[in-house]
């Protein structure tokens, strides 16, 4: 249910491939989305993106009531996601809910389709988002924003996530990939010393 394509120029492209449950994650999902983030450290470029109208529902109800809404999984993928040396892109194809934010907040890029709405309804579930998913979305966004999407459970449209600057750019659906792929162009060409010194200069969060 986890794809991952390896091109001969070095891009890895991570595909959540349960459309049937909105790509809802499940805890052999979610370590298998781990070991390639921390196999994907020789990876020249990264796009994460799904199959399907949902990108992710975040995780599978049944796994988030037997504790994978509290696993320390989570933070592991976003951090690994996060401390990769090269370009990472999210190519949302859809809806971005729960735990799954993690992932895309932890890209340096994400670009969604129009009809892609964005939300993290933790809170009245009774849990809090993984520490690192508020930070990142602060820093993105700013606090009142984030604090409207995690603590007045706000849903959002893609108009209104790039205006706020929690996506980078929207894209009609057929162009998703292509889109993703173009953005990874200049650093797949480039030596990987030079494209990895860049990103670092960038001080990514």
């Amino acid at each position: 249910m986890i794809d991952l394509e390896i091109a001969e120029n070095g891009l890895w492209t991570v595909t959540l491939n349960r459309p049937d449950k909105a790509n809802a994650l499940t805890a052999a999902m979610l370590e298998q989305l781990c070991d390639i983030a921390e196999r994907a450290q020789e990876a020249r470029g990264l796009i994460i993106t799904g199959v399907g109208r949902v990108f992710s529902a975040g995780a599978d109800l049944d796994a988030a009531r037997a504790g994978l809404a509290t696993s320390p999984l989570w933070e592991h993928l976003s951090g690994a996601i996060a401390d990769l040396p090269c370009l990472t892109v999210a190519a949302l194809n859809g809806t971005l809910a729960g735990g799954a934010n993690g992932m895309a907040l932890a890209c340096d890029l994400r670009i969604a389709v129009p009809t892609a709405k964005f939300f993290y309804p933790v809170m009245k579930l009774g849990y809090r988002p993984q520490p690192s998913d508020a930070r990142r979305m602060a820093a993105l966004i700013g606090p009142a924003r984030t604090k409207m999407i995690l603590a007045a459970g706000q849903k959002i449209s893609a108009d209104e996530a790039h205006i706020f600057g929690l996506i980078d750019r929207i894209v009609a659906s057929d162009d998703l990939m292509r889109t993703a792929q173009e953005l990874m162009a200049d650093s797949l060409a480039a030596e990987a010393e030079m494209a990895q010194a860049i990103l670092a200069d960038c001080a990514r969060v």
